[in-house]
């Protein structure tokens, strides 16, 4: 997908405050999930929320203020499986629908799917 269409994307789904309310609800499911819970731990729930929204804003087409590690080093020794990554997929799958148009949810399910190989664990 083009930088130009992410952008479209971004926009058509309400902008930041639509991501980061799929962001809450995503978390909100895969917390409530006894397969991804452990996964989240140990983990600062906050500061991953707001790197979700700041990187899933910045790979939809939003300002590019994602300052973080990259999704490859933020995942490195976690032992991320496919399955698991498929089940936080399917989470978000859930978090978009009714709360960004049908229409975009393909597309950024396409992007997300594209760094399956940086975040699992090979």
């Amino acid at each position: 997908m083009d930088t130009h269409e992410s952008s479209r994307i971004f926009e058509r789904i309400g902008g930041q405050q639509v991501v980061a309310a799929v962001v809450d609800e995503l978390y909100r499911r895969v917390l409530r999930d006894p397969a991804l819970a452990p996964k989240f731990a140990d983990v600062d729930m906050q500061q991953l929320r707001n790197h979700q929204v700041a990187f899933l804003a910045m790979a939809l087409g939003g300002e590019p203020v994602y300052a973080g590690r990259s999704m490859e080093q933020a995942h490195r020794g976690l032992g991320i499986t496919r399955r698991q990554f498929a089940g936080v997929a399917a989470h978000l799958h859930q978090a978009l629908r009714g709360i960004v148009p049908e229409a975009e949810i393909e597309q950024i399910l396409v992007t997300v799917a594209s760094l399956q190989d940086q975040v699992v664990e090979h």
